[in-house]
């Protein structure tokens, strides 16, 4: 293989991670509007026991294909564990702020993580970043902070909760990138047990009657957030965490259009106006990044999951 054919191939691996990441990132959307529905009228261990119940429609099939006992052969189980926990900590804690506070401040939270990714992938991953691009992600999280005005509420315990969630979830995608030589079935597996187990001990004492269309919903959430994960850390082994970090930015737009379907919110200047600056600030980091510097092919894991 040339040198040339090479770099063709490492570009396409990272466009394609790009492309992956943003899909996830609807996904989340969906399944963020999904949750705050749900956790108004049933505990959050109730609702995360049937949402992981759903998601193994999605990851049942996967597994049988690479082999259940592929789920126990996995690198590092150390840092798997760590993964698996912060995993855990990042969904409970989103669903247990968003129970009290308006979507738009979890969000505002939550897009503080490609600053922590950043930061975290600067220092352990190598993946350097220019001054450019650490001035491009700070105004993106200005463009946050503009657009989803935070309320009164952020200095309350769920506040805090949704400050702890978004340490962890930034915290879980770089790991995802580190052991990124593990499959997307195992991490997503694991990472589901660990939440349904979680459910169980929150749910006792907690569980309530529901109907049909609650117990679809549940189940229809596990769906969507088992592809979400699936996508997303497919995505994390294809490209730089540095690069995709800043995609995180386009879960705000997809608020603003699930906002005004579900919830019936119209966005108004001030929203438009920052949404505007996190796009322009995600595009410069894009252009600014070397798509040279990308995963070696034999990097990624041949089981194709």
């Amino acid at each position: 293989m040339t040198t040339k054919t090479a770099a063709a191939n490492a570009g396409n691996l990272i466009i394609t991670g790009v492309v992956l990441m943003l899909l996830g990132d609807l996904l989340f959307a969906l399944n963020d509007a999904m949750g705050k529905w749900l956790v108004a009228s049933f505990a959050v261990g109730q609702v995360l026991v049937i949402r992981s119940v759903g998601a193994f429609i999605v990851l049942g099939p996967m597994i049988l294909r690479q082999g259940p006992m592929a789920l126990f052969r996995v690198e590092q189980k150390g840092l798997q564990f760590i993964r698996v926990f912060m995993a855990t900590v990042d969904v409970a804690l989103f669903y247990a702020a968003v129970a009290y506070l308006p979507l738009a401040d979890v969000m505002t939270f939550y897009m503080a993580g490609p600053i922590y990714i950043a930061a975290l992938s600067h220092f352990f991953l190598g993946e350097k970043i220019g001054w450019r691009r650490w001035l491009a992600v700070l105004i993106g999280f200005a463009g946050v902070v503009i657009a989803l005005r935070p309320s009164t509420a952020m200095l309350s315990l769920p506040s805090l909760f949704g400050l702890a969630g978004s340490l962890a979830f930034a915290l879980s995608l770089v790991m995802s990138r580190y052991l990124r030589s593990t499959s997307d079935t195992t991490l997503v597996t694991w990472q589901t047990i660990a939440a349904l187990v979680t459910g169980i001990v929150l749910s006792g004492g907690h569980w309530q009657p529901a109907t049909l269309v609650d117990w679809s919903g549940m189940l229809l959430l596990g769906i969507v957030a088992s592809c979400a994960h699936l996508l997303i850390t497919r995505s994390l082994k294809l490209a730089p965490a540095s690069l995709l970090a800043p995609l995180q930015y386009t879960l705000l737009l997809w608020a603003i259009v699930l906002g005004f379907l579900f919830f019936n919110d119209i966005p108004d200047t001030q929203i438009i106006v920052g949404a505007a600056i996190i796009v322009v600030a995600g595009l410069f980091i894009f252009h600014r990044k070397n798509l040279k510097e990308t995963v070696p092919t034999e990097a990624v894991p041949r089981d194709g999951h």
